[in-house]
């Protein structure tokens, strides 16, 4: 089995932290997002990842120099300019000739999905392509999918006004694509496989689609990238992970609460580290107050800072003593 994996977004919602790392190489618990995504698909029997990529493509490759990423074979496919989800998927299955059935997934969906279930369904079904859905409490952000009572999609309404959904179970950008629908996305273009590609096959009668309500996020906005490590924390999936890497140093006298701290990161006495990511190599001194936010590698919180309210602190960013940060980001916008 071979999977397609899409990686090749600019990651303008977690902007600063994008400005130095593409968001799936971003960490999530000391491991990449990556590697958490390729993981569930060799654990599901992917031998094999294309990974489709256009911003910063060199990094992947130098992260994963021997092509290899959690135990799975990785064929690099880079685009030559953007073109969007199914002109992805059609470019990565060319560049790597790949002719046969695939998986196809968002690299910033993380989610404990049964694909061997979706693999089922989609034999059972005979569809030229099946999608997993997943509830949601607000589905005007994503692509809402009206099924049959046999699992026929009746409709793709992408990113409804709010109050209009008929229903609240979403696209969960984890797709199983015979060859017939990658051959027939156009080439040297643009696509949409929300917008175009999908509903042909609905038109079809051809796309279906299986409900889970097992864990799901989409972890490319700061509140779902933080919310992602509270899970892993609280256990939400499985096994609790731990928060303080061996390797930080954090003093008798901090207080570190339901928090990642990474690794070689130091905490200085006084310091207060609640429901937040502290990066690698972070340096957080005397007094300082993290509550609820994000602070990237290498960074430095000087003495009395408070960095609060899901404020985002880019990579190697010093912010001075006594600043006070609420629901801000450093650098801002004018600097991105």
């Amino acid at each position: 089995m071979k999977a397609i994996v899409l990686v090749g977004g600019f990651g303008t919602r977690l902007r600063p932290l994008t400005l130095s790392a593409p968001k799936q190489l971003l960490p999530i618990g000391g491991v990449t997002m990556l590697e958490r995504v390729v993981a569930k698909l060799g654990a599901a029997g992917v031998e094999e990842v294309v990974l489709s990529l256009g911003y910063q493509p060199d990094m992947f490759r130098s992260e994963f120099a021997d092509a290899r990423c959690a135990g799975v074979d990785l064929v690099y496919a880079v685009e030559p300019e953007p073109l969007d989800t199914a002109g992805a998927i059609a470019f990565a299955a060319d560049a790597a000739g790949v002719s046969e059935r695939v998986l196809a997934v968002n690299g910033d969906v993380l989610s404990d999905l049964d694909i061997a279930d979706l693999l089922a369904h989609h034999d059972r079904f005979g569809a030229a392509a099946t999608i997993a859905l997943t509830p949601v409490e607000d589905p005007s952000r994503y692509g809402v999918v009206p099924l049959d009572d046999d699992g026929r999609v009746r409709a793709f309404i992408e990113k409804p006004e709010p109050g209009t959904a008929p229903s609240n179970w979403i696209n969960a950008g984890i797709y199983v694509l015979e060859p017939s629908v990658i051959q027939s996305i156009p080439r040297g273009r643009k696509v949409s496989i929300e917008r175009e590609t999908f509903p042909a096959l609905v038109g079809a009668g051809t796309l279906y689609a299986v409900q889970s309500d097992a864990y799901w996020i989409d972890a490319g906005t700061p509140a779902a990238f933080l919310q992602v490590h509270l899970d892993l924390l609280d256990g939400r999936r499985g096994t609790v992970e731990s928060g303080v890497d061996r390797t930080a140093r954090v003093d008798a006298d901090a207080k570190i609460s339901r928090s990642f701290i990474g690794s070689g990161a130091v905490v200085a006495a006084g310091a207060e580290v609640i429901d937040s990511v502290v990066m690698a190599g972070v340096r957080i001194a005397h007094g300082a107050r993290i509550e609820r936010s994000i602070i990237g590698a290498r960074a430095l919180i000087g003495d009395g800072c408070e960095v609060t309210e899901l404020s985002v602190v880019g990579y190697d960013q010093d912010v001075d003593a006594g600043t006070i940060l609420r629901a801000e980001r450093l650098p801002g916008p004018d600097n991105w």
